[in-house]
């Protein structure tokens, strides 16, 4: 059977990842996750994108014009329950990041609309982490860019650490129509780490009507596109799962709509305590 066209598989060397929106088919998300060894380097511009550097393990120096951002990241493994430190730049800039040990680096990028936020360090210490979901629904989250954070112009940056043998980004949801404020439009990917790193986890991405309808096997450092549909997650028995979401579209708000065949779940019917969480 091919592999989804929505399934990017993981490279073995430096350049783990590159999404971009020629790639990916769509306007707005970029996408790029890199290995760095002690010392290595990367030089980059955000030209008339915004790019928010999160540093998933390890630590890097960041060298902004005349501004060093020094020591971001701090964690081993994207499991500790420690939140990452990030770096937001608008456009027209020039970076290097070099890691002070071995590393592994998102680039999280979305058009600018005016470029004039100033270059920000988002420190892990001051993020928002919470618990969503109940029983085999419960995922950990922590918000590193998200719309409370006035930061950004259009980047939405999150990521969600999934319980062996639980689900995700569920009941399912979507975020593919310009309809505020019952729905908003914003493209997203997903980059996922197993642990342990032999694990393989499984994502649908499916419309209504079913005229995209693909369910993807994914396995250690390999990244979902989502252009549009409902998007869950489901991590097997023995496998902790982690993934990056980026997100970006016409605006910054996050509203989803529920898939209504499985919205019943969330009701006081359903089995457990009524909820009305986020997916």
């Amino acid at each position: 059977m091919p592999i989804s066209p929505l399934l990017i598989k993981a490279a073995p060397g430096r350049e783990i990842c590159c999404v971009t929106p020629a790639s990916a088919g769509w306007q707005h998300v970029g996408f790029r996750a890199l290995r760095l060894g002690a010392g290595e380097h990367e030089s980059l511009e955000t030209g008339a994108r915004e790019l928010c550097v999160v540093v998933l393990t390890g630590s890097v120096d960041v060298q902004v014009g005349g501004q060093r951002f020094a020591g971001l990241g701090k964690r081993d493994s994207v499991f500790e329950e420690i939140s990452p430190d990030a770096l937001y730049l608008p456009g027209g800039q020039r970076l290097t990041i070099t890691a002070t040990r071995a590393a592994e680096v998102a680039l999280c990028s979305a058009p600018c609309v005016e470029g004039k936020r100033p270059v920000c360090r988002i420190d892990g210490a001051g993020m928002r982490r919470s618990t969503r979901g109940a029983g085999s629904n419960a995922r950990h989250v922590c918000d590193i860019l998200m719309g409370d954070n006035p930061a950004a112009e259009r980047l939405l940056v999150v990521e969600v650490i999934t319980p062996a043998g639980h689900s995700s980004s569920y009941p399912p949801h979507k975020h593919d129509r310009d309809a505020a404020p019952d729905e908003t439009l914003l493209e997203e990917t997903y980059y996922h780490r197993l642990d342990p790193p032999q694990g393989f986890a499984f994502q649908r991405v499916y419309t209504d009507d079913r005229s995209l309808d693909e369910a993807c096997a994914v396995e250690n450092h390999d990244v979902v596109l989502v252009p549009r549909g409902y998007h869950p997650v489901v991590a097997p028995h023995g496998y902790r799962l982690y993934y990056l979401n980026v997100m970006a579209g016409p605006g910054r708000t996050w509203v989803f709509r529920n898939d209504p065949a499985h919205e019943w779940m969330l009701h006081p019917a359903a089995s457990g305590p009524a909820q009305k969480t986020r997916p």
